[in-house]
């Protein structure tokens, strides 16, 4: 027997500074927040257990926030205090297994692609055209920590079903 489908939630991202990226987000791809930010403390509580059995001890303390889009997914955005924050040489690393991206659905990519890249994030290539009767367009684009975003022109299904 088949497993259930399931929906998908979100994906998480740290960043250097928490509220920049918050505001970025929200003002940028227009998403809107849910909660935080929160601070997590290594200090016994409750929460703080729970981060210690997720990340390890030696975390000290983080931030994070939840927001999501237009159709309830979430994004996750983590500020850590220790390690000091890496920011990747190649942020691209597609050859490498784990997540290497995360994709919107937005109508005119080349409209959202353009303001991305106005926020002081990066347009990594020209939109894509993959079925110009359909109208099927992809662009690569990444916010200003380096997390890559594709804009796809229609629903994930529906483009690729």
């Amino acid at each position: 027997m088949a497993s259930p489908a399931h929906a998908f939630s979100h994906v998480g991202a740290t960043v250097p500074d928490l509220e920049a990226a918050v505001g970025w987000y929200r003002e940028t791809l227009g998403a809107y927040l849910l909660v935080g930010p929160i601070e997590v403390l290594e200090d016994g509580s409750p929460l703080g257990d729970a981060a210690a059995a997720i990340y390890g001890q030696g975390f000290r303390r983080f931030r994070f926030a939840h927001l999501a889009f237009a159709d309830a997914v979430g994004l996750e955005l983590f500020t850590f205090d220790v390690p000091a924050l890496e920011v990747r040489e190649d942020n691209f690393e597609f050859w490498k297994t784990g997540i290497n991206h995360f994709s919107l659905t937005a109508p005119d990519v080349r409209e959202v692609a353009d303001r991305i890249a106005a926020a002081g994030g990066r347009v990594r290539a020209e939109p894509v055209v993959l079925d110009a009767e359909k109208g099927y367009t992809i662009v690569y684009c990444q916010d200003p920590w380096g997390t890559v975003i594709e804009l796809c022109s229609h629903p994930y299904a529906q483009m690729w079903a």
